[in-house]
């Protein structure tokens, strides 16, 4: 979930100050909470009601960067909050269809800790969402994490790449970022090789989410990453080979989203013709679209260009209600780009890939592999990606 800036500073702060960590699986395998930390939760309540943390404090995203990779995909700590996001289309050698989600946020509590030379004085709080959707079989299954910074629980270095929860890590070695992230019940071990190029996202990398100064984030994907491992299933011992497409996301940033602001429609697409298209649209409260929304094609051979609000067209074909939450999320679009000649039609491949994080960034969203078919450049292409949509189940503006 492409942020969670102030949800997550209020949430599980207090229990890491003391070298504990959160984690939660999905309901059908999820065990019971300890009570030792439904007592640090209420303590928790109470801190944070004399507890805030003053965005002012923290270097915001209003010009162009000069850029460096690979230190760029590293961590940039003199922003609030980071995040470093994973999601992938594979299938196996049976024909079998799956997707996956890894990723890992970086919530700043404190600019400069209390005591810096104390590895336990904190400083940030690192979240983490798992999920695998088994296609064929209509499962979806996610896992959560939350800790505090500290020996032998979360780290993010600022060289480059090498971001890690527990025994969720994503790394960074050469041109080979290797995903790891192993649960009792479901497993990813995978290596992406990019195909393309970074591409910087909006003006430059940096990616405007509304009018106001500093209501930007520093933004840029790896859209093409040929992927190879083993994924394993809840209740199965098996790890199967799978091959496949995955995107990276990585955002930077310390004050983004406004009150007036419900939620974003996020779309991550490869097109079979070679080309990606990503699409950002950010809802407000009152039903209209945020103008500063925007997009961008990248063509075959890597090279990206900026789309505007003006240069996309979406509609809704179809809905899908949770029986989870009550939410009621899109769930079948046609896409239009005129200005790149892409007409699309999505929809998602399993109906239920909603997350409930109630025990980590608190916001309840839907983000799952998707599919379809249409024209680009007036040739007929099937596509494949990932669609997140937030805001269906309880808005979440002002928390950026």
């Amino acid at each position: 979930m492409r942020g969670a800036e102030s949800r997550i500073s209020s949430r599980l702060a207090l229990p890491f100050s003391f070298g504990l960590y959160a984690e939660r699986r999905t309901p059908a395998t999820r065990k019971r909470v300890p009570r030792r930390r439904t007592f640090f939760l209420l303590i928790l309540a109470i801190i944070l009601c004399v507890t805030s943390v003053n965005a002012a404090d923290w270097k915001q995203a209003t010009g162009e960067r000069t850029w460096s990779f690979p230190r760029d995909h590293g961590s940039h700590p003199e922003y609030r909050t980071e995040w470093w996001y994973f999601t992938g289309n594979l299938s196996d050698r049976g024909g079998n269809r799956y997707g996956y989600q890894l990723t890992f946020f970086r919530q700043g509590i404190e600019k400069t800790p209390k005591d810096p030379g104390n590895p336990w004085s904190i400083r940030d709080l690192y979240l983490a969402h798992f999920t695998i959707t088994d296609v064929t079989g209509k499962g979806f299954w996610f896992a959560e994490r939350i800790s505090r910074a500290g020996p032998g629980l979360a780290f993010s270095d600022t060289k480059g790449l090498d971001v890690w929860l527990l025994n969720w890590s994503a790394r960074m070695v050469k041109n080979v970022i290797r995903l790891s992230a192993r649960r009792e019940d479901m497993e990813i071990d995978l290596e992406l090789v990019p195909k393309k190029p970074p591409v910087l996202h909006g003006q430059k990398g940096l990616s405007k989410k509304g009018p106001g100064e500093g209501q930007s984030s520093y933004y840029y994907s790896f859209t093409d990453l040929a992927t190879t491992g083993t994924v394993r299933l809840p209740l199965s011992k098996q790890h199967v080979h799978v091959s496949g497409t995955s995107w990276f996301d990585q955002e930077f940033g310390s004050n983004q989203l406004s009150p007036d602001q419900a939620g974003w429609d996020w779309f991550s697409l490869h097109l079979s013709d070679g080309r990606d298209l990503m699409i950002y649209l950010l809802r407000k409260k009152d039903g209209a679209t945020e103008q500063a929304s925007s997009g961008t094609i990248v063509e075959r051979d890597g090279t990206g260009r900026h789309l505007r609000f003006s240069d996309i067209a979406i509609d809704i074909l179809g809905q899908w209600k949770s029986p989870k939450s009550s939410g009621t999320y899109p769930a079948r679009w046609r896409i239009r780009v005129p200005s790149a000649q892409i007409d699309l039609t999505l929809s998602p491949l399993v109906a239920d890939q909603e997350l409930i994080t109630g025990e980590s960034t608190g916001i309840t969203y839907w983000e799952g592999a998707a599919g379809g078919s249409g024209t680009s450049m007036g040739q007929n292409v099937t596509c494949e990606g990932y669609v997140e949509l937030t805001g269906y189940a309880g808005t979440i503006g002002g928390t950026f």
